[in-house]
């Protein structure tokens, strides 16, 4: 039961908040719904034709709760109040909901899931590109147990194929697409035990220049793994940390130039004045890796040495729209999650905004009509914002009351574990003793932790383009990569595809039958 101090202060603060003229017009909702109604009717002519090109964007952490709080703060970054602002991601017409665990994980992490959204295949946690009869850092569990990814059936098929990510081209989420591992912490052979190497397993830096050569499109941070130990950086000659870390010598910058054809236009870039130089239409193989370790957030980038998101999506799309059986690309947010497990919901959330951006600029660029686009998370996190603030409220501000428990005020963000767990002479922190706006505020959290935790309730799916509709209610995360495969016409699933040509790839053109006609094995 709400007490009745704090009936009186939320209906004060209520009453006192902006309420637009227009919306107390009960028109002005009747009007909203029957438009909204008139285009859900639209969706019953279903988009049954070839995805020649599918955009998978993964938001690392990317919960429910963070989807809205980043909806109200790209519209107050805008000036308006923020609840009715759209994200580009609420603008797609199907949207479904997706089970995160791992196979042995109830609350996952994002190895475990990267293999269910890219290799249609449920996982352990920690492991990435094998079955869950692999058991994370047991390297001789791992032969025999690969699974391949969408990435490796589109490039397969003809297509071009890229990765754009905000951390580390091997970290968790792109790695399942290229490697095999028993643990995700395997960057270089410098983080891996003696017992891993001798048994011949291979770092996942090493996997990506080797596993699948061809890559087309590669882009974000991590550069330290592709070289010898204590080689200094290019762009942080003083600090040790950003120093190569191979044990084995290699250069593998050298080496993924090296596979290259000569007749080929390949490209090595580490910072943004080099990315936008680029001629697109003249770059056939780009490798962009623009940080030692994960690129810096969003609200603390230099514009001058680090590209955007959006920018990086942009450049990748220029290049590989040049192919004419199409294009796979894998984007992910991947700093939101590591906003969220420091604690710092403000980081976390720009991250997210620019990843909805980045969403918008690959929409401007493509077609629903032949581009299946699909946004969805990894996992979700232990972050919420609540506390009856009034419309308008800042994100980032505080509830419009005090607790009536120990009669301090409290921001609307908090978390239920993490590093914002603070006790001043016995009591919790006094919030308006701090500047909670900043950059780096860390949220109050219930549980004291050094780094907050993820979540284990499901995480959205939003789909558009050519068989977005079978992302459509409650399903295993697994499943994803399943339909956008049987989109695309690549991987194992080819009996509903209009025609192949001689190289395996699906001619352009309706499905022979309507979905409902199809045989249900035909589509899993």
């Amino acid at each position: 039961m709400i007490s009745p101090f704090l009936v009186l202060a939320i209906g004060t603060c209520l009453t006192n908040s902006f309420v637009p003229e227009k919306e107390k017009d009960p028109n002005y909702w009747r009007q909203q719904a029957q438009e909204t109604l008139k285009y859900a009717l639209k969706l019953q002519k279903l988009n049954t034709n070839v995805a020649k090109n599918v955009i998978m964007f993964l938001g690392d952490g990317m919960g429910v709760s963070t989807v809205t709080a980043a909806r109200i703060l790209k519209g107050q970054l805008h000036h308006n109040s923020g609840e009715e602002t759209r994200l580009e991601m609420d603008k797609f017409p199907f949207v479904a909901l997706s089970k995160t665990y791992n196979t042995n994980a109830q609350v996952p992490d994002s190895a475990g899931t990267a293999t269910a959204y890219l290799c249609g295949v449920k996982a352990n946690e920690g492991t990435v590109g094998v079955s869950a009869a692999t058991e994370r850092t047991r390297c001789n569990t791992t032969q025999g147990n690969e699974v391949t990814s969408i990435l490796r059936w589109a490039k397969d098929a003809g297509k071009s194929v890229g990765i754009v990510t905000t951390t580390r081209v091997n970290h968790a989420t792109p790695s399942a697409a290229y490697a095999h591992s028993a643990d995700r912490d395997w960057y270089s052979d410098n983080e891996m035990p003696p017992e891993a190497l001798s048994q011949g397993c291979k770092d996942i830096a090493y996997q990506l220049i080797h596993n699948i050569r061809d890559i087309d499109v590669i882009m974000g941070g991590g550069r330290k793994y592709m070289y010898p130990k204590n080689r200094t950086d290019v762009e942080y000659e003083l600090d040790e940390k950003a120093r190569g870390t191979r044990l084995d010598g290699l250069d593998l910058i050298s080496i993924w130039k090296s596979f290259k054809p000569r007749h080929k236009h390949s490209h090595y870039v580490w910072n943004r004045t080099e990315l936008l130089a680029l001629d697109p239409s003249r770059v056939d193989y780009l490798l962009g890796l623009f940080e030692p370790g994960d690129m810096q957030y969003e609200l603390n980038r230099n514009n001058l040495t680090d590209p955007s998101l959006s920018e990086m999506v942009e450049v990748a799309l220029r290049i590989l729209t040049k192919n004419p059986k199409g294009f796979f690309l894998l984007v992910e947010g991947g700093r939101i999650d590591h906003g969220h497990h420091e604690g710092k919901a403000k980081q976390a959330l720009h991250e997210a905004v620019e990843m909805d951006q980045a969403i918008g600029r690959a929409g401007a660029m493509t077609s629903q009509r032949d581009t299946l686009t699909v946004v969805t998370a990894d996992h979700s996190h232990v972050f919420t914002f609540g506390g009856y603030t009034p419309r308008g409220n800042s994100i980032f501000g505080l509830a419009p009351m005090v607790s009536d428990t120990d009669k301090k005020p409290f921001t609307a963000i908090l978390y239920g574990n993490g590093p914002g767990y603070k006790v001043v002479d016995g009591e919790r922190e006094n919030v308006s003793m701090v500047d909670y706006a900043h950059n780096n505020y860390q949220a109050q959290s219930a549980v004291p932790l050094r780094h907050e935790t993820h979540g284990g309730e499901d995480v959205a799916i939003f789909a558009k383009g050519p068989m977005a509709h079978l992302l459509h209610g409650v399903h295993e995360q697994n499943y994803i990569p399943h339909v956008m495969a049987y989109a695309s016409c690549i991987g194992a699933n080819l009996d509903h595809c209009a025609s192949a040509s001689s190289t395996g790839s699906p001619a352009p053109g309706p499905l022979l039958l309507p979905l409902a006609l199809l045989p249900l094995s035909t589509l899993f």
